[in-house]
């Protein structure tokens, strides 16, 4: 699923550069390739983060094509000054900050890489200051909005069994099932849709009420579910056997599509679109809202911090703390319109 809405991209993001010709060069460059291998494997990232490095490390190539000779790469050749310069061409390209300092984070990295592997004797990179940002509080549901949402899966299928096919019925009771599992599991673990969508049903602890999740970097950690959640997964895994696509204890894939194969995050994109419009939320609402929800409401209901950061697999503290700040926002608000002296 998608992540929760930025600002509007610049023009600079809504047309992209055509930047098939440094891809090119840099998919024969031994030392790229080589950091890719590093990405999987050392530092277990995902496929998403490695193909971000990868166009970054294309887009400065593209700017900077000189370093390119005789179809490889001369890292070697880029200075500070060519540093210094990219970054200027990226603050006055009216990026948007967070993309200027995941690029500049990027090449930071490959030449910490480099120097690694004994292919640099320097990092240009490594006194260039990223852009400051302000910090944007999350937009969160409350509890009602959140309820509404749960409940949108069974409320859309059931409008569709009435115009469906008898012999595509099953197909729609089996979506509301395994959506309405999905939607309560992520609540439920305050799970990123990426992280949710990765489970395997071995990772599930019913007795228990917990469930194993991969988070960033591959860490595991131990999420609790709730009783709506387990209730959906139970009514899921059954419609899931009854339409013979795994048995109720087959190890594997969690959440399936209606050929047997894991579901997609992007799938689950596309069909929280129709869930959030049935709900009678804001058209901007992703699947990443019900994450910042989880953590909001487990704060205002008293949670302790670290005990939400580890449930939400926070490396730093820093990054749960934003979701104090959410509930003191709503505690003004609340004060602004209820005291007779605000």
């Amino acid at each position: 699923m998608s992540r929760t809405p930025t600002a509007p991209s610049s023009e600079a993001d809504k047309q992209p550069i055509d930047l098939s010709a440094a891809r090119e060069t840099l998919g024969r460059d031994e030392s790229t390739q080589a950091f890719m291998r590093y990405l999987r494997q050392e530092r277990q990232a995902s496929e998403h983060t490695v193909k971000n490095y990868f166009l970054d490390l294309a887009h400065f190539l593209h700017l900077n094509q000189e370093i390119a000779v005789d179809g490889r790469c001369c890292w070697q050749l880029v200075s500070d000054r060519v540093a210094r310069r990219f970054a200027a061409s990226l603050a006055a390209s009216g990026r948007q900050r967070s993309s200027i300092n995941r690029k500049l984070s990027s090449l930071r990295s490959f030449y910490r890489f480099l120097m690694r592997e004994n292919l640099v004797q320097a990092n240009p990179f490594h006194l260039i200051s990223g852009v400051k940002t302000g910090r944007r509080l999350p937009v969160t549901l409350d509890v009602a909005q959140v309820s509404r949402l749960l409940d949108a899966p069974n409320a859309y299928w059931g409008r569709q069994l009435a115009a469906e096919r008898q012999d595509r019925r099953g197909d729609a009771e089996f979506a509301a099932a395994r959506d309405t599992a999905i939607l309560e599991v992520i609540y439920s673990g305050g799970l990123r849709v990426s992280e949710a969508m990765g489970i395997n049903l071995e990772d599930i602890g019913f007795l228990g009420n917990v469930f194993k999740v991969r988070g960033k970097g591959r860490k595991e950690r131990l999420c609790y579910l709730g009783k709506p959640a387990a209730k959906a997964l139970r009514e899921y895994l059954r419609l899931r056997e009854d339409r013979g696509l795994a048995a109720r204890r087959e190890p594997g894939p969690l959440f399936l599509n209606l050929a047997g194969g894991r579901l997609t995050t992007r799938s689950v994109e596309r069909s929280f679109k129709l869930y959030v419009h049935e709900a009678g939320l804001p058209a901007d609402c992703t699947p990443h809202k019900l994450r910042h929800s989880f953590a909001t409401h487990m704060l205002a209901a008293g949670a302790d911090l670290r005990e939400v950061q580890d449930l939400l697999g926070h490396a730093s503290l820093t990054s749960t703390q934003i979701y104090t700040h959410i509930d003191i926002a709503r505690l003004v608000e609340v004060y602004a319109k209820a005291h007779p002296k605000a």
